[in-house]
């Protein structure tokens, strides 16, 4: 099994969300974060000068099988991507074990 995490645009949260329900992707969790850029200018709106180096973004956080991850992380990068500096990130590492808490069961099954 393989944790996905995503950090991405909170503006392209909805389109993602809804490109991993067509996939088959239907639980994951969220989170809403603050994180530092490499963008050192602030903007000024209105004579208000505001920082943007930091950054709001959703944080998602996905388990799948194996041979499911990479249909995952195509769909969060096309998904979610603008081409601009700032899309995100996607990080992969592997799960050793899960249980669902209800039955006690293990393994790749209990995702499903």
């Amino acid at each position: 099994m393989k944790k996905i995490e995503a950090i991405i645009r909170k503006s392209k949260y909805r389109v993602v969300k809804e490109a991993l329900h067509e996939v088959g992707v239907n639980f994951f969790s969220y989170w809403d974060v603050t994180g530092l850029g490499n963008e050192k200018e602030g903007h000024v709106y209105r004579g208000v000068s505001y920082s943007t180096s930091d950054i709001q973004r959703r944080y998602l956080s996905i388990v799948v099988n194996d041979d499911f991850a990479e249909k995952t992380i195509q769909t969060i990068i096309s998904s979610a991507g603008t081409g601009e500096v700032g899309d995100g990130k996607i990080f992969v590492s592997d799960v050793q074990e899960c249980y669902r808490i209800r039955t006690g069961e293990k393994g790749g099954d209990t995702l499903k």
